[in-house]
């Protein structure tokens, strides 16, 4: 072979060689040959699914009633008690006390009986001043009551605005009939006075009861007897000495007490107290 032919088929050759690196890629970088060999399939972790908290169905708030006002009491008869604010007495029949207070809160309302009309006996029927007509008139029998411990009257009674007054309380017994209906104790206590148609009833603790108009042939109590709270006493009447009244009890408080003239011994309104005690008479609530 000539020395030119030799020259161009290295030449060939060479190329040949440069032309296999260039387009041949290397063994690292070549495709992996396929693999019989099983592929796992990849494996999803199981997820916590978030556990839902049972739904608890509302439960209505059980709804307060409104409560509901205390009843009023009903008397004996089944009528409803009612009564006219302290101090507010009849029309041109004085000038009443309205600042009252309950003076005597632990007493026993002095009539046995749970039916009783406190309103005046001089304003009403059957009284001097009043409208006519005779005692026992149904209005003087009926609800509301009515204060008159500061009646036009000329006895001493410092709490009163014009300083005299009637000095207590005029109550009707349930039913226009004399000698019929008790008169009892308000408290524990000792008789210290007996008049012609009167009563007195001193506690321990210095508070005086008077009861006007008894009957002094009914009476089951003597001058020094120790009495207990609802005790009977006598029978209201219209006894008044010589004369007569119309039938009803007069009942009094008397107590220590700051007056515009100072300390002293006096009487007191005892509406309230005899509203207070007339409401738990009704209500069953007082016991003898």
């Amino acid at each position: 072979m000539s020395r030119p032919v030799e020259l161009t088929l290295a030449a060939a050759v060479a190329a040949a060689g440069i032309a296999a690196m260039i387009w041949w890629p290397p063994l690292e970088d070549a495709a992996p040959l396929p693999d019989d060999s099983p592929v796992e399939e990849p494996v999803d972790e199981p997820v916590d699914e978030p556990v839902e908290e049972p739904v608890e169905d509302p439960v209505d708030e059980p709804v307060e009633e409104p409560a509901e006002p205390p009843a009023d009491p009903v008397d004996a008869a089944g009528d409803t008690f009612s009564y006219m604010p302290p101090g507010d007495l009849l029309p041109d029949s004085g000038t009443g006390q309205t600042e009252q207070i309950n003076y005597a809160p632990s007493m026993r309302f002095p009539m046995e009986m749970g039916q009783a009309y406190a309103n005046s006996q001089v304003y009403m029927h059957g009284g001097y001043l009043g409208p006519g007509g005779g005692q026992c008139n149904d209005a003087n029998y009926s609800y509301a009551w009515r204060d008159n411990f500061c009646e036009t009257r000329g006895y001493s009674t410092p709490l009163c605005p014009a300083g005299t007054g009637h000095q207590g309380q005029d109550i009707r017994p349930a039913s226009c009939q004399d000698d019929t209906h008790w008169a009892v104790a308000a408290e524990d206590g000792t008789i210290t006075s007996i008049g012609s148609y009167s009563v007195r009833l001193m506690t321990d603790e210095g508070v005086r009861y008077t009861y006007l108009h008894l009957d002094k042939d009914t009476l089951l109590v003597e001058v020094g007897d120790e009495v207990e709270r609802g005790d009977r006493l006598g029978f209201v009447s219209n006894e008044f000495g010589d004369s007569a009244t119309t039938i009803h009890l007069h009942f009094e408080i008397k107590m220590a007490m700051t007056t515009p003239d100072g300390l002293q011994n006096t009487v007191v309104p005892p509406y309230l107290a005899l509203v207070d005690s007339y409401e738990r008479l009704l209500d069953g609530a007082e016991t003898d």
